[in-house]
């Protein structure tokens, strides 16, 4: 007999995610949000104050916001991590020889989230966190790392089907073996990302290099995106299983 999932659980994990994503949040517009009554909101809420993962932000009316709990959580889960352990000095290698700032991304329900970053050393460099979301479409990251899944995946990843545009650009992928996208909104940033692959030769995450646009003009892409290739197969455990970018498959 198959087990069915617990409700109640399901609704205290849609309070949780409800939270951090509009925090501080008041009960009211949690309800509104998650489409149930104030009462059911009420209940998870409290269950998440008891178990330190919630707690009241300062000020009134009564909002709610995450505690620093999510986050050792995720130290721990990301902390024993192989591929979040090994990765490290590769980082740091690649850091060191691009002099910009380096990242591991890895799959989330929505995108991408970053488990590691090293900071590049230069006065002007990009600052991403660990823990925050990248989309996958547009991004260096989904587009180096969505090629080499199904298309049921990737439609799952993209919330619906890719566009003709971005076929195109997974085709490149394919062939160079990493990807390339400019990001204005985050101060003019160019990022440069590869695939990482695990036994299976599907992939598991990718390495992100990200770096100011006016210190990597478009001539510079393919010295930098070969570093961050060459890196991202330091990391992998075997080729891809979806070949296309010979000869760097290896």
């Amino acid at each position: 007999m198959a087990v069915k999932g617990n409700k109640s659980g399901s609704r205290l994990l849609a309070a949780l995610e409800g939270i951090a994503r509009h925090q501080p949040i008041g009960v009211s517009q949690l309800a509104r949000l998650l489409k149930t009554d104030k009462s059911t909101v009420q209940r998870a809420i409290m269950t998440l104050v008891d178990g330190g993962w919630v707690h009241a932000a300062i000020g009134t009316p009564t909002r709610w916001q995450l505690t620093g709990h999510i986050l050792h959580v995720a130290h721990l889960a990301h902390g024993s991590s192989g591929l979040r352990q090994r990765a490290r000095a590769a980082l740091e290698g690649l850091r060191d020889v691009s002099g910009e700032t380096v990242c591991l991304a890895v799959p989330d329900i929505e995108g991408f989230v970053l488990i590691e970053v090293v900071q590049s050393h230069q006065l002007l460099r990009m600052v991403p966190y660990i823990g925050i979301v990248i989309p996958a479409g547009e991004t260096a990251t989904g587009r180096a790392f969505l090629p080499y899944l199904s298309r049921p995946e990737q439609m799952k990843l993209l919330g619906g089907a890719p566009s003709a545009d971005l076929l195109a650009v997974f085709d490149t992928t394919l062939r160079l073996g990493y990807a390339v996208s400019e990001d204005e909104r985050a101060g003019g940033s160019v990022n440069v990302a590869a695939p990482i692959f695990e036994l299976d030769g599907q992939p598991a995450g990718a390495v992100l290099l990200s770096a100011p646009k006016e210190r990597l003009p478009p001539e510079q892409y393919a010295r930098v995106g070969a570093l961050v290739l060459q890196t991202a197969r330091q990391l992998s455990l075997a080729p891809p299983a979806r070949q296309g970018a010979a000869p760097h498959a290896a």
